[in-house]
């Protein structure tokens, strides 16, 4: 397998540190409010890197932090007039509910800051130990210049930096590319006794120390969007290494920017979404397949058009899936020898899906071989009743929808409900007793519901409109 290193700019094979492990972290939300479409990008592609790492048969230590103090919950408390720990567990609750609902597979550890405290506090008196860092009324900001990497995730040097308009203007730092650890505690403010007074940390430094204490001193994988290549990730690598004296992460991987509506996503032009909005309207697992869609690392665009088209290539594999059952289910066995020339074309599909995702987790390629191979089976299911290469095609669909976490919900006829049931019973009935009427009647009635028959040579299908 292939993995676009940012740190190196180029594809790199993947060789963990530690023979058949994997340590990867990513940064996870500042929990003040639902999170956005463009966050769940990273949520869903990490997810997937995170799976197909599992599939491959590595043991995956995977964590991913949640901001829980920060001046966006402070805000965000005074508003609704809760305390900021009210309000990051109630978005951190809510961020759960949209995660499941984009299949997203939960971190073996979630941290948060409020839980490292004493970590944090101990990392940062050991970057001043090291002459990394220094204290001023208070605060304790990193020496940029006393790192001499500083930059080198970016490809920026500090010099540019500096000139740059993303620094911050403060006169109590040595220099404008000094980034804050610890923030004196302001009035109304919540705050850590620490040897510096009363405080909290500032944001860079909590991914270094939680990583360091769940995973270690230096990592597989660190990934996230590619806007946090700079600041953040500059800023962590810049601590962890200075403290540690080791490489913090081998392979840095980033996800490309989403759009919408090909304008960059922002609350001014009345263009932001979060991802509960959107569950509002459309199922989320249509969402994460759009976003598999396209490569991880390219721009995508987010409209409803294309959502639809996401929406319609997603049934028409729910609709294969579901063909296959139902023969399974109906038809009768003619062997239980599958032919050995379809057994191998399933092969290939299999080989062919491993081949893009081994290639810097290209699920835009993954996804057309699953297309390929829906096709292929609905087309030897109107050749062949033979069950056990029915039960071959079925096992291996499932395994590769299941790396990507697609197509993986009950089959419709488990989602029918009692009505809907009694209904086709009854129609079928109608139609043994010549009750043509009345077998139209009934059509006609689950049409209104949204269910759409099909009579076949093995009975009567069915599919939502």
């Amino acid at each position: 397998m292939k993995l676009y290193n940012t740190l190196t700019r180029q594809k790199e094979e993947f060789i963990p540190l530690e023979q058949g492990k994997v340590k990867m972290y990513s940064c996870g939300p500042t929990v003040y409010n639902f999170f956005h479409i463009g966050n769940a990008r990273p949520f869903i592609m990490f997810d997937v890197l995170r799976r197909y790492l599992e599939y491959l048969g590595y043991d995956v230590k995977f964590v991913q932090n949640f901001t829980d103090v920060d001046d966006k919950i402070i805000q965000r408390a005074n508003e609704e007039g809760i305390s900021p720990f009210e309000v990051a567990q109630k978005y951190i609750d809510e961020y759960f509910i949209d995660a499941d609902g984009l299949g997203i597979k939960r971190a073996d550890v979630h941290p948060r800051v409020t839980e490292t405290i004493d970590d944090i506090i101990e990392f940062v008196k050991g970057l001043i130990e090291k002459g990394f860092a220094y204290e001023v009324d208070g605060d304790v900001y990193y020496d940029s210049h006393k790192f001499g990497d500083y930059g080198k995730l970016s490809g920026q040097n500090l010099e540019e930096l500096e000139l740059g308009a993303r620094i911050d203007i403060n006169e109590k730092k040595r220099h404008p590319g000094d980034f804050v650890l610890w923030k004196a505690k302001k009035e109304g403010e919540p705050g850590w006794t620490s040897p510096w007074g009363e405080g909290r940390p500032g944001w860079h430094i909590e991914c270094s120390v939680m990583s360091k204490k769940h995973l270690g001193e230096t990592i597989d994988i660190h990934s996230g969007g590619q806007d946090l290549i700079f600041p953040h990730h500059e800023n962590e690598i810049a601590q962890s290494e200075a403290f540690s004296g080791k490489p913090f992460a081998k392979y840095w991987v980033h996800n490309g920017y989403i759009n919408i509506n090909n304008e960059k996503m922002s609350k001014s032009k009345g263009n932001f979404f979060t991802v509960r909005d959107i569950s509002n309207q459309i199922d989320l697992e249509i969402v994460r397949f759009f976003m598999l869609s396209a490569h991880y690392r390219s721009p995508i665009n987010y409209s409803e058009e294309l959502l639809m088209q996401a929406k319609a290539g997603l049934e028409r594999l729910y609709n294969t899936k579901e063909k296959l059952q139902f023969m399974l289910e109906s038809a009768d066995a003619v062997s239980n020898t599958a032919d050995e020339g379809f057994v191998s074309e399933l092969e290939g599909f299999r080989e062919r899906f491993k081949q893009h995702m081994d290639d810097d987790l290209n699920t835009a390629d993954a996804l057309s071989v699953i297309f390929e191979l829906s096709r292929f089976i609905n087309t030897k299911l109107d050749e062949t009743a033979n069950h056990a290469f029915m039960e071959k095609s079925m096992e291996l669909f499932k395994e590769l929808t299941g790396v990507l976490n697609i197509v993986g919900k009950e089959s419709q006829s488990e989602l029918l409900d009692e009505e809907i049931e009694a209904l086709i019973q009854e129609r079928l009935d109608a139609r043994k007793n010549k009750d043509f009427k009345r077998s139209d009647e009934i059509r006609d009635m689950l049409k209104e519901k949204g269910i759409i028959l099909e009579d076949t040579r093995q009975g009567t299908k069915w599919k939502r409109a």
